[in-house]
């Protein structure tokens, strides 16, 4: 979506069209259309309305959405144990700068926290942040940080500042690098790989939810390819769901939030976003 976007010059729309074009907006546009019609074609009305219906209480349900996401996503497995220490040998051998850098991605950030006094990660963020720092400790490789405003963000701290004094105030660790400009996944590459071949870092860790992690390892080796920096996936948020089996064909807020990622994961990797 980003290449049609930026052609069409209207990059900071893209909140609302992204808004329009995933559910449930155009089911309940295609239910009002099916009231509308139903004087004059009664029984294609009652379909559409029938079927959109169904589509909603089904994306709502936390057994299609996880269907959805394998079947849209794929699955990256998560790094093993043997490659951690792989990674802590490489790092611990090699002198001066570490060849190897962690990078996670930004999730989303709150430009105001009351309770903090002033802003704060969102969930996805602060769980990417804690599992890059986690990965940190275990391989001795430094931290990179890449989030903006984004483009729905209102002025306010950039993600990856917010992210900075987290790690340092409460996790101890600080970052190395923080990239602070990008508003989407694909700037987060743009932005993020040249400072890192300055330092030069030959290899990236990246750090995202598993629902995110094709788009983002693609956008990421597209980017790297002039600078030859080899980037490894490290998904997080991988753990099964623990609820009744039953559960998972009822419709939930979780449910609906999870069809929804994924659709709009599908289309913003098919679309280059």
């Amino acid at each position: 979506m980003s290449g049609i976007v930026s052609l069409l010059g209207i990059e900071s729309w893209k909140p609302v069209l992204s808004a329009l074009l995933l559910p449930p907006v155009p089911l309940l546009l295609a239910i009002l259309l099916g009231l509308w019609l139903m004087r004059r074609h009664r029984r294609g009305a009652t379909w559409l309305v029938a079927v959109s219906v169904v589509a909603l209480w089904l994306l709502a349900c936390t057994g299609v959405a996880r269907t959805l996401e394998s079947l849209l996503l794929g699955s990256t497995p998560p790094m093993s144990a043997a490659r951690l220490s792989q990674l802590r040998t490489e790092v611990a051998s090699w002198p001066g700068e570490s060849p190897v850098a962690i990078v996670v991605l930004g999730g989303g950030a709150e430009p105001y926290a009351p309770e903090y006094d002033g802003g704060n990660l969102e969930a996805a963020s602060l769980e990417r942040l804690r599992y890059g720092l986690w990965l940190a400790r275990r391989t001795g490789c430094p931290v990179a940080f890449s989030g903006g405003l984004g483009w729905a963000g209102r002025p306010g701290v950039p993600e990856a500042n917010l992210a900075q004094r987290i790690a340092t105030e409460d996790f101890r660790q600080p970052l190395r690098w923080l990239e602070n400009t990008s508003r989407d996944t694909r700037e987060n590459a743009e932005h993020t790989l040249p400072l890192l071949k300055e330092a030069g870092v030959k290899r990236i860790v990246l750090v995202t939810h598993g629902w995110h992690m094709q788009r983002a390892r693609a956008l990421f080796e597209a980017a790297a390819r002039s600078s030859r920096i080899r980037i490894e996936p490290a998904p997080m948020g991988l753990a099964d769901q623990t609820q009744l089996p039953a559960l998972d064909w009822l419709p939930s807020n979780a449910g609906f939030r999870q069809s929804r990622l994924v659709i709009r994961e599908w289309l913003g990797w098919r679309l280059g976003a």
